[in-house]
């Protein structure tokens, strides 16, 4: 995903999630009067379709667990992904420097360390717990890089839902679960910042697609150390295939071409509510059935995510 946020505002400032481009201008200064209503709605479409494929691919991912191992998911899906990308967007290697090549290798590093402290917790907790305990990385750095004392209510409420969730203790979820969950938050932000600035340096999806190959590769000598033999088996290769292009190709497209005519605001208030997808999904897919309490806990980080991009969309319109 190219990210390209204005130079005096921190990336992911205004998200949960990785906005690209805001509305066009046009040459006096004005917001293009845009497509009509209809054509407004395409990309609206894009990025739930987005939001329902990166979920039900976890899904997916949660049933090849007991095949291939969690540390073997991931290695599937992002050399599946990698391989796909390198073939779609062919990236140029020459003509980079230094300083390219270390941002993008740390956001190869980002995406890997999120996906497999992902896997890691949904092994062991409920997918809609887990996508809403990861959502958190991304909320705590819009919160921080806002620095408006309105999202520090946002930030509470954000809380009050993780304190329901742990039922009083985290020991209910699983806590060796939960901790990887907020693990894959922190990733998360830090892929956020990355992919921003790797948006900035390479052209169109060519820094996606490298940095997905050093994901791939970091996550390899793991995949291979926990499962070794059985990702090798036809219907393992056949399943990781499909994880990697319904958690990694196809949403990552599908975004991409949203972005070019959704405001970043309104793309990061959509993407909030992905704890709620993934909770479908884990009920649909895994039968993962959720408590009224968990239900109520979700709903409260997913309102708390909506209130801070909203917030900070408000504030820069009077800027």
């Amino acid at each position: 995903m190219n990210v390209q946020p204005s130079a005096s505002e921190p990336a992911a400032a205004v998200a949960v999630a990785v906005p690209e481009a805001a509305p066009a201008l046009d040459t006096a200064g004005r917001k293009d009067s845009g497509p009509g209503k209809g054509t407004a709605l395409v990309p609206v479409v894009l990025v739930v379709a987005g939001g329902l494929s990166v979920q039900f691919g976890s899904a997916v991912a949660a049933l090849l667990m007991p095949k291939a191992g969690a540390l073997g998911v991931v290695t599937l899906r992002l050399a599946a992904a990698a391989l796909i990308l390198l073939a779609v967007c062919r990236p140029k290697l020459r003509g980079h420097s230094r300083a390219d090549w270390g941002t993008v290798v740390a956001f190869g590093v980002a995406m890997g360390g999120m996906n497999t402290l992902f896997y890691q917790a949904l092994d062991r907790i409920p997918l809609g717990i887990a996508v809403t305990l990861e959502v958190l990385g991304p909320l705590a750095l819009s919160v921080f890089a806002s620095r408006r004392l309105v999202n520090v209510v946002w930030a509470g409420l954000a809380l009050v839902g993780v304190v329901l969730l742990g039922g009083g203790g985290f020991d209910r979820l699983d806590p060796v679960g939960a901790a990887y969950a907020l693990g894959a938050g922190v990733m998360w932000a830090a892929y956020i910042v990355f992919s921003a600035r790797t948006g900035r340096r390479f052209p169109q999806a060519d820094g996606l697609a490298l940095a997905m190959v050093v994901a791939a590769v970091l996550s390899l000598p793991l995949g291979i150390w926990e499962s070794g033999a059985k990702l090798t088996v036809p219907s393992t290769l056949a399943l990781g295939a499909a994880v990697a292009v319904l958690s990694s190709v196809l949403p990552y497209t599908l975004e991409l071409m949203a972005l070019r005519r959704l405001p970043a605001s309104t793309f990061a208030v959509m993407m909030s509510l992905e704890p709620a997808i993934a909770a479908a999904a884990g009920f649909l897919i895994l039968n993962q059935a959720l408590s009224t309490t968990d239900a109520l806990a979700i709903a409260l980080v997913i309102g708390a995510s909506m209130g801070a991009v909203r917030s900070q969309a408000r504030a820069r319109r009077k800027e």
